[in-house]
């Protein structure tokens, strides 16, 4: 043990040396990265200056070159998060992992004047794990990402029906609904909406497009519905029916789930029983076991 507790600080300082002239390093793109930045992503607020932590974020993205695939894309336009504070919650959890087992050897050692060898062992899984942990709490959080955002798009859809009882056109009930909440799918709808009126342009085509890189065809729905007000038809019956529908839809998938999770519950509900029913047949076992 003594000579491996010699042998480690070396050790770790030749790795922090390799590491860091591999961090540093200038990486090339992927061939698949580098088409999905050419790709139209998901509409999202512009990016805000970068202060404080995000700047370890920033750093990081500029020097590893990160581009998040369309999964983890979505997922953090539908949260109202961005890529660079993504990116510095991995970057700080990876640090705090990193130093932590690190100060607790540390205070060992002031201590109880001992040097044990499993927090140094200790520290770049920790580092691995801190950076890892913001990707696993975001895949977690998938499913409740997308309810909110059902929610949110089946509120835009009622707002959009009061619009349009209000004598609004098509265009005009969809902005005005989009500037009544500053929830993530409306700050996505609202940047659709503004570009195309800054181009000129009927915003039917980019609302399908980012209906389909969110995963939300109910969007498409809308854009649909709401092309029909060109053609002289009337909006408010057709949308009253179509929220309709997707509210059933939405109460019957969530019926499911509850069901679901109720199944799963009973498993956990049945072993107390069948550790009670151990308690009254172990001793019968027993006994015939032993007469024999």
């Amino acid at each position: 043990m003594s000579a491996l507790i010699a042998v480690l600080p070396g050790a770790l300082i030749a790795l922090g040396a390799v590491l860091g002239v591999l961090a540093f390093r200038p990486q090339h793109a992927r061939l698949a990265d580098a088409l999905g930045v050419l790709d139209p992503a998901p509409e999202q607020a512009p990016a805000a200056r970068v202060e404080g932590l995000e700047r370890a974020g920033a750093w990081w993205i500029r020097v590893r070159r990160v581009v998040a695939d369309p999964v983890r894309e979505r997922q953090l336009v539908l949260s109202g998060r961005s890529l660079t504070a993504h990116y510095t919650a991995k970057v700080v959890g990876a640090v705090v992992g990193l130093l932590a087992p690190m100060l607790v050897g540390s205070l060992l050692w002031l201590l109880f004047d001992s040097t044990p060898a499993l927090p140094v062992l200790l520290a770049p899984v920790g580092a691995v794990v801190g950076y890892l942990l913001p990707d696993l709490a975001l895949r977690r959080a998938g499913r409740a990402i997308s309810d909110d955002a059902s929610e949110a798009l089946l509120t835009y859809f009622d707002l959009v029906t009061l619009e349009r009882l209000a004598n609004r056109s098509a265009i005009q009930s969809l902005h005005a609904a989009a500037e009544l909440s500053d929830a993530p799918l409306f700050r996505s709808i609202r940047l659709v909406l503004d570009r195309a009126r800054l181009e000129q342009r009927s915003p039917y085509a980019d609302l399908t497009r980012l209906a389909r890189d969110l995963e939300l065809p109910a969007l498409a729905d809308l854009a649909d519905v709401m092309r029909l007000d060109e053609a002289g038809a009337s909006l408010a019956r057709t949308l009253r029916a179509r929220v309709r529908e997707l509210r059933d839809a939405h109460l019957t998938s969530a019926k499911v789930a509850a069901t679901q999770l109720s199944e799963r519950m009973t498993v956990w509900m049945v072993l107390p029983s069948l550790v009670l029913g151990l308690f009254f047949l172990v001793p019968p076992l027993l006994t015939l076991a032993t007469s024999g």
